[in-house]
C-alpha cells in the first residue's frame, strides 16, 4: 500500500479509499478528506478555483469568472481574473453593475466619463484599486508589462459576458442612424466592427500627460482610485491587515475590503460580519477556513492561491495559515462600510462572569482577553 496516499482515516473510524480518485485534489483538501472532529452536518460549498473556470482567450489577453453560477451560496458578488497583454485594451464599456478591481501585478491605464461629462484618467498599478459606479461609461488599457487582475461586481448573477461594449452598440445601430447622430457619412462608417471586440490588441499608450483630455465639466469630483497597498496597515502579532471602504475611498460606494496577511502558522481570529456576506479572493499562500452555521452545523475547507471563498452573513467563522509562507487574501464586502464582530472582543466587554460561567472557565481568563479587536493572532 501507498503510505503516501492520504486516505479518509482518522483514528479507527473511516478506511482506505482504492479509487478511482483525484489524489492532488484530495491533497489540496485534507479537511474534507479527513474533515476535523468538530465538523458536523452539511454547509453549502464555499469554495470555487479560479482554475476551474472557463477561460475566454481573446486577441490581447484572456479572463475567467466565478459567479452564482459557478458558485451557488455568492448571490451578492462575483468576480473576474483578466489578464491584459502590453498595449491591449478592455475595451470602451459600462455595466449594469458597480465594478470594484485590485490590480494583482503589472500596471494599467484606466478611463471614465460620469453622467456629467467629467473625466477620470490615471494609471494604476500591483496593489492599487479602482472602483466604477454602475452605468458609468470605463475602459482598461494595459502599459509596458501587461496587467492581470481582479474584478469584483456587486451582483451574484453578473456576467463578464453580460456588458455593454460601444463596438457592439455600434454593430446593432443602423448606420444611417449613427451617421445622423455623430455628423459623419456612411462612407465614414465601412469598417465599423460586425461585433463586439471586447478584449483586443493596441499599442502601449503614451505617457499620462500626453493622454489627458481636458473636459469642459471638469474632473470628476472623487478619484476612482485607490493605494491599497500603500495604505498603513493595521499590524498584529500574527501579521496585517489594510480596510479600505467608503471612509478612505469615498468613490467605492458599494463595495468595501480588507487585504489581509497572515503569518505562518497565524488566524484571522473568530469573528462574523454582522450586515454581509463575504467574497474572498486567495492572492498566495495557502490555508483552512473553519465555518460554524449556527444548530450544531460547522464545516472546515481548504484553499490556495487562486482560490474564491464565500461566507453567507452572520456565519462564524476563523482563517488559519497552514503553510510555511505568508497568507494574503482579499475580504470583499457588498457595502459600503466594513464591519465584523470579534468573538474575543465581545465577551471581553461583557461582564467576564457571564462569559466564565457560560464556558465553564475561571473568570480569571476572560479578563485577560484583550478589550480591542486583535483581527490576527500569532
Amino acid at each position: 500500500m501507498n503510505t503516501d496516499l492520504p486516505q479518509p482515516q482518522r483514528g479507527r473510524k473511516g478506511g482506505t479509499d482504492t479509487g478511482p480518485r483525484n489524489v492532488e485534489l484530495d491533497r489540496q483538501n485534507p479537511d474534507l478528506l479527513v474533515p476535523p472532529a468538530e465538523d458536523a452536518g452539511t454547509i453549502p460549498n464555499l469554495k470555487f478555483s479560479m482554475s476551474m473556470a472557463h477561460t475566454r482567450i481573446e486577441d490581447g489577453g484572456w479572463t475567467r469568472e466565478v459567479t452564482q453560477r459557478e458558485l451557488p451560496v455568492a448571490t451578492q458578488l462575483a468576480g473576474v481574473d483578466m489578464k491584459l497583454n502590453p498595449g491591449a485594451y478592455r475595451e470602451l464599456h459600462w455595466h449594469k453593475q458597480s465594478e470594484w478591481a485590485y490590480v494583482l501585478r503589472g500596471s494599467c491605464r484606466i478611463g471614465a466619463v460620469d453622467q456629467e461629462g467629467r473625466n477620470f484618467l490615471d494609471d494604476v498599478e500591483q496593489g492599487d484599486l479602482w472602483f466604477f459606479p454602475k452605468g458609468v461609461p470605463h475602459h482598461i488599457q494595459a502599459l509596458g508589462e501587461g496587467v492581470e487582475f481582479l474584478l469584483v461586481f456587486d451582483d451574484g448573477m453578473f456576467s463578464e459576458n453580460s456588458t455593454f461594449m460601444i463596438s457592439d452598440y455600434f454593430a446593432h445601430t443602423p448606420r444611417s442612424v449613427i451617421a445622423k447622430n455623430f455628423g459623419w457619412t456612411p462612407e465614414q462608417l465601412a469598417d465599423l466592427p460586425e461585433r463586439e471586440k471586447y478584449i483586443f490588441s493596441g499599442q502601449v499608450p503614451p505617457p499620462l500627460e500626453s493622454d489627458a483630455v481636458v473636459s469642459p465639466t471638469g474632473d470628476v469630483p472623487r478619484t476612482f482610485k485607490h493605494r491599497m497597498l500603500a495604505q498603513a496597515p493595521e499590524r498584529f502579532d500574527g501579521g496585517s491587515a489594510r480596510v479600505t471602504d467608503s471612509t478612505n475611498f469615498a468613490a467605492s460606494e458599494t463595495i468595501s475590503a480588507a487585504l489581509v496577511e497572515i503569518d505562518p502558522g497565524g488566524l484571522r481570529e473568530l469573528h462574523w460580519h454582522p450586515t454581509n456576506d463575504e467574497w474572498q479572493y486567495w492572492i498566495s499562500g495557502q490555508g483552512r477556513m473553519g465555518v460554524f452555521a449556527s444548530s450544531g452545523v460547522n464545516r472546515t475547507f481548504n484553499y490556495q492561491a487562486g482560490d474564491v471563498g464565500y461566507v453567507p452573513f452572520a456565519y462564524g467563522h476563523y482563517v488559519e495559515n497552514t503553510g510555511t509562507e505568508p497568507l494574503v487574501f482579499l475580504e470583499m464586502f457588498r457595502s459600503p462600510r466594513f464591519e465584523d464582530i470579534s468573538l474575543s472582543q465581545w465577551m471581553a466587554n461583557t461582564p467576564s462572569q457571564v462569559s466564565a460561567d457560560t464556558l465553564n472557565v475561571p473568570r480569571s481568563m476572560i479578563d485577560a482577553l484583550p478589550h480591542s479587536k486583535q483581527r490576527i493572532m500569532a
